[in-house]
């Protein structure tokens, strides 16, 4: 990340996520590489011990980091452990892409977003099995290369992203591989995106945080833990996410169980106008 303001507190809590991250991904790759079991939740989403171990490290983390602020975390809420939250708070996935994570896809990322007043304002996300890692600072996006099972950010190595504009190109559309549906590919019609770029887990908004996508529309359930992190890279590499009619993405909705409305991920922000 840049030197500049690499001392401020927001750029030391980044660095302290994305370190997290990075070490949560070093105990997933030493599950990964051996034999494990996968259960069911009560909401019948798969885990392991992989998920377990990655968010009792993480968890221990951002206590350190971020002193006082509530973590709302994909396990713990599965546990009934639910923190009482004001205007900031962090959400965090563990292990998101179990599914893929148990298919051996590599298609899985550890994720950790700070909200403030709603807005996913910092974070981190590492895809421990491709070795990459992208952050959200404060003062941009960035990534860098982060081999698989090492436990520390090379921070000189981090370099900037940002999204890209149309300039009259037909938008390409990050998708899923396991979650599309007609009324998502209606949408994609709708957008003017017929070429498509699959990627699993919240992959998909770093691809259109890098500009190598520029629409990722999701329709089907999703929770707020699975995308803060994705959300606040992509923020902060100048694009935006969205609710079906056009409103910025808002997080914190305890009252629907952290669920997620359905919404689009838009890099070039001119293109929010083609929902309406």
């Amino acid at each position: 990340m840049e030197t500049s303001g690499s001392d401020s507190p927001e750029a030391r809590r980044a660095l302290a996520f994305a370190q997290a991250a990075v070490s949560a991904g070093a105990l997933i790759m030493d599950v990964y590489s051996r034999d494990f079991k996968m259960r069911l939740k009560a909401d019948e989403s798969p885990v392991c011990e992989a998920d377990e171990r990655s968010e009792e490290l993480i968890l221990k983390e951002l206590a350190k980091a971020c002193p006082g602020v509530p973590v709302v975390a994909e396990e713990s809420c599965a546990k009934g452990i639910v923190p009482e939250f004001g205007a900031d708070f962090l959400l965090v996935d563990p292990l998101d892409g179990t599914r893929e994570f148990a298919s051996r896809n590599g298609e899985f990322t550890v994720n950790i977003a700070y909200v403030r007043n709603g807005e996913p304002v910092l974070g981190a996300l590492y895809a421990p099995a491709f070795g990459r890692l992208w952050v959200a600072s404060g003062t941009g996006a960035f990534t860098c290369d982060v081999a698989p099972g090492e436990r520390v950010v090379p921070l000189a190595a981090m370099r900037p992203i940002s999204v890209r504009g149309l300039d009259g190109r037909a938008p390409i559309a990050a998708v899923s591989r396991s979650h599309r549906n007609p009324q998502t590919e209606a949408l994609m019609h709708r957008l003017g995106a017929d070429e498509m770029r699959e990627a699993g887990s919240a992959m998909k908004f770093c691809l259109i945080a890098e500009g190598r996508a520029d629409v990722y529309p999701r329709i089907g359930p999703t929770m707020e833990w699975d995308i803060a992190a994705g959300d606040a890279v992509l923020r902060a590499a100048g694009g935006i996410v969205t609710t079906l009619d056009g409103t910025p993405l808002r997080y914190g909705r305890k009252d629907k169980g952290f669920a997620s409305p359905d919404f689009v991920a838009f890099g070039d922000q001119a293109l929010v106008a083609r929902l309406s």
